[in-house]
């Protein structure tokens, strides 16, 4: 009967963590974008699933345009329309979510999403791309976590518009964030 007990307990536990399970999500403006190519390097070392914010009205393909609607979007915290994210956050215990800092702030996408999701009771990790200063970006999100234990953020330089693609935070930085969602995954 212990012997039984013991195997019910173990199969249990193992059930227990084999549930709990990670999503990063994340907006890029581009489909090369550093935010998307910093989201997919988590979801490949984590084994994580991963879900893209997309507009419902894509941005343009001028980036001069974009970054004046950018500009004008996030002065007036604008959250426009997202499409549904194709996963349900309630399926998830840790959430990864990531943004490019627009004008020192969240990506007005990232906006939308994170003002509309409920995080209560979620492990959640944060990070920002950025070109030269992450501006309130990551104490930004860190308020719209609420019920949330958020337990790691890290802020993530590229190279100006020239160098554009081109990391400046050097690489063991973003290990060490990554290792730490690791070690999150296996409580």
């Amino acid at each position: 009967m212990k012997k039984l007990l013991s195997t019910i307990l173990l199969g249990g536990l193992f059930m227990a963590n084999a549930a709990a399970k990670t999503l990063v999500v994340y907006y890029s403006y581009s489909d090369t974008g550093n935010t998307r190519r910093i989201a997919q390097e988590i979801q490949k070392k984590t084994g994580a699933d991963i879900a893209e914010i997309e507009p419902v009205v894509p941005y343009s393909d001028n980036y001069d345009e974009v970054v004046d609607k950018a500009k004008r979007d996030v002065a007036r915290n604008f959250k426009p329309e997202i499409k549904p994210l194709k996963v349900s956050l309630s399926d998830y215990d840790t959430i990864i979510i990531g943004t490019p800092t627009w004008w020192y702030k969240m990506a007005s996408p990232v906006l939308t999403f994170m003002s509309s999701s409920d995080f209560s009771g979620k492990k959640v990790a944060l990070f920002c791309t950025h070109a030269g200063w992450p501006g309130t970006v990551i104490k930004d999100m860190s308020a719209l976590c609420t019920g949330a234990d958020v337990f790691a953020t890290q802020e993530i330089q590229f190279g100006t518009r020239a160098k554009a693609g081109s990391l400046v935070t050097k690489q063991p930085e973003i290990d060490d964030f990554i290792a730490k969602i690791q070690k999150n995954q296996r409580r």
